[in-house]
């Protein structure tokens, strides 16, 4: 029997991290002592409160259709939470909500590309980023953020990869993979750019936002120049910093043009997202917010466990990062090491499949990020597990003959 296949799959590839993960839960499911370190999925429980609003919402029988976009009650506590986080005033009319922040991008991406248009992605990126754009028939432009600079796109570089087919920059800060946050100053001076080229789109991913350390004071590129204002969509949700990587919601911001378009390729696709999801996150961004300090402290700590055991490692560098949790460490000190079996560790790659199979743990290699050789590591785990995977990962490279270094 023949199957008909699009040549649109031949754009994307399935997602590296979920891949990684799914290979952890292989391994362990046949015995194997596994520690999954590639999710990016926080450990805590989603907190009691939130979880009663769902108990009360099912109660309530809130479990028919809702308006596509969201609820009313939802969208509302969206635009609340934009004023009072981040200075940015929005009408409902100006919020989608969709099925987690990953459908949004999508919607966004389908309903303002066309064939050729380009959108500027600095690496390292996002798995997604790329994928989403090519599925929409755009270009990715890969701009490298060099480790020197914090893993951040400069202005110098945003300025020259800008040309008149640039129809979009995704920016993401706090970063996945590498945890870089960008400062006021620095997020100013890619805004003052961006102000000069009035054809390129800002799509600000926050999903991030809560998750930064020492002091670190958080913004968002719309609210740093409110000219940019028009041609800003703002996207945030409740899965990373409300530990609700299950309930799938995401919210947008942004012109009430871009919104609907993006809210009309949701109606022919998923419709409306999970009624009872809507009510857990309403009570999520109007509920109390002390916890997230506790968590906050949780993840600082262990970012500077992770990143202290990593540069313990010979041939393994580790920059600490702002935000997010996750580490992106440089594997350079190890490219050309030869393995006990005597093959050669080309790139991250190859050092990510020999740690999964000696040390039985599971990283996520620089190239699915297009930036190698880095590794990313979720430190969204216990502090005995992150002791336990940096001890078995140190004890893998040990084996490994750095005869070239020699």
């Amino acid at each position: 029997m023949t199957t008909h296949r699009a040549d649109r799959l031949d754009r994307i590839k399935p997602s590296p991290t979920m891949a990684i993960t799914a290979k952890a839960a292989e391994l362990k499911a046949s015995g194997k002592d596994v520690i999954g370190l590639g999710a990016g999925e926080p450990d805590f429980d989603t907190p009691d409160f939130i979880k009663d609003a769902a108990k009360k919402a099912l109660d309530n029988g809130q479990t028919m259709y809702t308006p596509v976009e969201g609820t009313p009650a939802l969208r509302a506590a969206v635009c609340r939470k934009f004023e009072r986080e981040n200075g940015l005033k929005y009408t409902p009319k100006q919020i989608v909500v969709g099925c987690g922040a990953k459908q949004l991008i999508f919607n966004a991406m389908l309903a303002s590309l066309n064939p050729g248009d380009e959108v500027i992605i600095p690496a390292p990126f996002w798995v997604s980023y790329p994928d989403i754009v090519q599925f929409a028939e755009g270009v990715p432009v890969i701009v490298e953020g060099k480790e020197e600079t914090g893993f951040k796109l400069t202005p110098q570089a945003l300025e020259k990869a800008i040309t008149p087919k640039t129809r979009w920059l995704i920016f993401n800060s706090p970063s996945n993979p590498t945890g870089a946050a960008y400062t006021k100053a620095e997020l100013k001076a890619l805004t003052d750019v961006l102000v000069k080229h009035p054809n390129v789109w800002i799509l600000s991913d926050d999903i991030y936002e809560h998750l930064v350390y020492d002091g670190f004071e958080f913004a968002t590129p719309a609210q740093i120049e409110p000219k940019l204002y028009e041609r800003t969509v703002t996207l945030n949700g409740v899965s990373k910093a409300y530990s609700m990587t299950g309930w799938r919601i995401g919210f947008a911001a942004g012109p009430e043009k871009i919104i609907g378009d993006m809210a009309m390729i949701q109606s022919q696709s998923t419709s409306n997202p999970c009624s009872i999801s809507q009510a857990a996150t309403i009570a999520a961004l109007d509920g109390p917010q002390e916890f997230l300090q506790e968590w906050v402290k949780a993840f600082q700590r262990r970012r500077d466990l992770t990143a202290k055991l990593l540069n313990e490692i010979p041939g393994i560098t580790c920059r600490t990062p702002e935000g997010a949790f996750y580490v992106y460490p440089s594997c350079a000190g190890l490219i050309g090491a030869k393995l006990p079996n005597g093959q050669t560790i080309k790139d991250s790659g190859d050092l990510a499949a020999y740690l999964l199979e000696d040390a039985l743990v599971a990283v996520v290699p620089g190239t699915a990020f297009g930036m190698d050789p880095y590794f990313r590591i979720s430190y969204a785990t216990s502090d005995a597990v992150l002791e336990k995977a940096c001890a078995r990962i140190k004890e893998s490279c040990a084996k490994l003959s750095m005869a070239k270094a020699a």
